[in-house]
């Protein structure tokens, strides 16, 4: 066999063994890819179904509920425009607590219900992560948005009579 071919055959094994590691990395990336999703994106049927994702916002106040097995809690997370109730079973993070920001990973079921396994609560009292943080601040807008208007239109309806 001729140098020439020797060699172009050695380029060619080094750039099959460079697509399969590429392939490899990429499908191990896709596997362990998780999202990030607010409650409005999920009832819009944003999020993955039968993948886990991570859903986060606040935790509602008044919603938190331990069962009395000691571990299983069930809590409501909301953007303040959606709401979707969360259960989690294992021990939360000290600083979970009510009104406050979350960050769960898990599946959402048929039910409707985010069953976590994970929680993730904010470490400081100035830190949200930032996706949360946009959600937040557009769900507060159009809440806002939506309270000027029913004020209009309830401006209207007097002044018509």
């Amino acid at each position: 066999m001729k140098t020439r071919y020797k060699r172009l055959s050695l380029v060619i094994a080094g750039l099959a063994t460079l697509a399969l590691a590429a392939w490899l990395i990429l499908s191990a990336f896709q596997k362990n890819l998780v999202f990030f999703f607010t409650p409005t994106q999920v009832l819009k049927g944003e999020a993955p179904h039968g993948r886990s994702f991570r859903m986060g916002g606040l935790v509602e106040s008044g919603s938190l509920q331990r069962e009395p097995d000691g571990v299983t809690v069930k809590f409501i997370v909301t953007d303040t425009a959606q709401r979707i109730p969360v259960v989690y079973r294992g021990i939360l993070p000290d600083l979970f607590k009510e009104g406050k920001g979350v960050v769960s990973q898990g599946k959402l079921g048929s039910d409707g219900v985010f069953a976590a396994d994970e929680v993730l609560a904010k470490h400081d009292e100035n830190y949200m992560p930032p996706d949360a943080a946009y959600a937040l601040k557009k769900a507060k807008q159009s809440n806002q948005k939506a309270a000027e208007s029913l004020a209009a239109d309830t401006k209207l309806a007097k002044d018509a009579k």
